[in-house]
């Protein structure tokens, strides 16, 4: 696997990362298309593009179904477009095989909407978070709506979402620099929303995947860094970077011992003062993930 791919296109700020059991990369963009690096190449080029079609419009987390050969992709109206999308927040499933889409699950209504990341359970389960509308939803194995599953005031700003150790579903807030646990019951609902304490404070939290029993990988954007939650056996979580320098870490994914993470540069989408600058090339870059002690 090469330790440094470069994105095939200019101004895309890609947002979410994914890789598949054959270690083929998946990066999500801004202007929607999602680009694929096949394992071992040094690029990654446009692999499913927006059109009438397959509806893509703003892409957000995309997740990789090894289970069920899809990937699973947050579409959102990109506000940042002049003039800005019209549309409905949806979550899309498509064919790793092609890329062909074969579903499109519209976000449950009651409010605002911005899906960010999903995950998925052991049971098939798929949980996403939504970061407008301060809440999870989730969509049953055998389902064909989500619905939604936990709703609290610490999900407003709720970014990357995955479970991790003890099977608890863990989420992040990239505006309150939150790490948040919600267990789930035996009967599959929602238990109370814990505040998770960290070894030291968080910027700007945003992807968030499970690496092992008891870690978890995270990109916190404003601090440029890339990190590893290890959980001790009172719930705290201890917060190691080892990765930093990153122009915007937007998210994070992992293959076979290396981090894989793209460089966001969202400050040229956002910073007054680097309006009209070219952004340059945009990069996934990597690093040797430690091992557990």
């Amino acid at each position: 696997m090469a330790e440094t791919i470069t994105i095939a296109g200019e101004r895309l700020f890609p947002e979410s990362i994914t890789a598949d059991a054959a270690g083929n990369i998946y990066v999500g963009s801004n202007p929607g298309t999602i680009f694929r690096a096949e394992r071992g190449s040094a690029v990654a080029r446009p692999w499913i593009v927006p059109d009438a079609a397959n509806g893509l419009q703003s892409v957000f987390g995309v997740l990789a179904d090894d289970r069920r050969g899809l990937l699973w992709v947050c579409s959102n109206p990109n506000t940042l477009s002049r003039p800005p999308q019209q549309g409905v927040t949806a979550i899309k499933a498509f064919a790793l095989a092609d890329g062909h889409l074969l579903a499109t699950y519209p976000f449950p209504a009651g409010g605002p909407a911005m899906c960010n990341d999903m995950t998925i359970a052991a049971n098939g389960d798929i949980y996403a978070s939504d970061m407008l509308g301060a809440r999870i939803v989730r969509l049953r194995a055998n389902g064909t709506a989500f619905e939604p599953w936990a709703a609290s005031e610490h999900f407003a700003g709720l970014d990357g979402i995955s479970f991790g150790p003890g099977g608890a579903l863990y989420a992040n807030n990239i505006q309150r620099n939150l790490l948040l646990r919600i267990p789930a019951g035996s009967d599959g609902l929602a238990g109370e929303v814990e505040v998770v304490p960290t070894s030291h404070p968080l910027d700007g939290p945003d992807g968030l995947r499970r690496l092992d029993a008891d870690r978890m990988l995270q990109s916190e954007g404003n601090a440029g860094t890339i990190t590893i939650l290890t959980f001790a056996d009172d719930g705290c979580a201890d917060v190691e970077v080892i990765a930093s320098g990153v122009d915007y870490a937007s998210s994070v994914t992992h293959f076979r011992g290396r981090a894989y993470f793209p460089e966001g540069k969202l400050s040229y989408l956002f910073d007054p003062s680097k309006a009209g600058q070219h952004p340059g090339t945009f990069t996934i870059r990597s690093v040797a993930i430690p091992e557990a002690d």
